[in-house]
């Protein structure tokens, strides 16, 4: 018993150490794929905004619709872009989570619901009548690593903290 718990052990120091380097570059790289694929998407295509101006979160909604359009295009390919090298990974974390949220609010989140078992039937990715939030929340749970851990070793963001260091010359 004792060699495989020895073996166990050195398996998840090994995994504790690759996570930094390994993990993060692969939540990165997926989540910033995404996030680029639906920006490209906008931008290839027509405003809808207008359809949902009013169901997003203040003070978005106060915004026209153009702005959000070309606000939520432009930060999903740039975010999209920045969190797949990894630079300023906390702050496009947090502003893509800011319009995650927005797009869960106007577009997502079913219309009407008056029981938990009817909000549960929303957690879903296509939309048959209660909403379709499953693949925004999975995206909110991707950047959440991501805004608290930062971008890990193999980032811009990194090579940054590393060249800039205190007591550098």
């Amino acid at each position: 018993m004792q060699p495989l718990l020895h073996i166990y052990q050195q398996l998840i120091e090994a995994l504790d150490r690759a996570g930094p380097w390994v993990g993060l570059l692969l939540l990165r790289l997926l989540i910033g794929w995404e996030f680029l694929e639906a920006g490209l998407e906008k931008y290839n295509g027509q405003n809808w905004f207008g359809q949902v101006r009013d169901d997003f979160l203040f003070p978005f909604n106060l915004l026209p619709a153009e702005w959000s359009w070309n606000m939520a295009t432009w930060f999903e390919l740039v975010g999209g872009v920045a969190l797949i090298v990894g630079l300023g990974t906390r702050f496009f974390a947090l502003s893509l989570m800011v319009l995650t949220i927005v797009a869960t609010a106007a577009v997502h989140w079913p219309a009407d619901w008056s029981t938990l078992a009817e909000l549960a039937q929303g957690y879903a990715i296509s939309n048959k009548g209660y909403g379709n939030f499953k693949l925004p929340v999975i995206f909110l749970a991707m950047l959440i690593p991501l805004l608290f851990m930062g971008a890990g070793k193999i980032s811009f963001d990194n090579l940054i903290h590393n060249v800039c260091k205190p007591g550098r010359a």
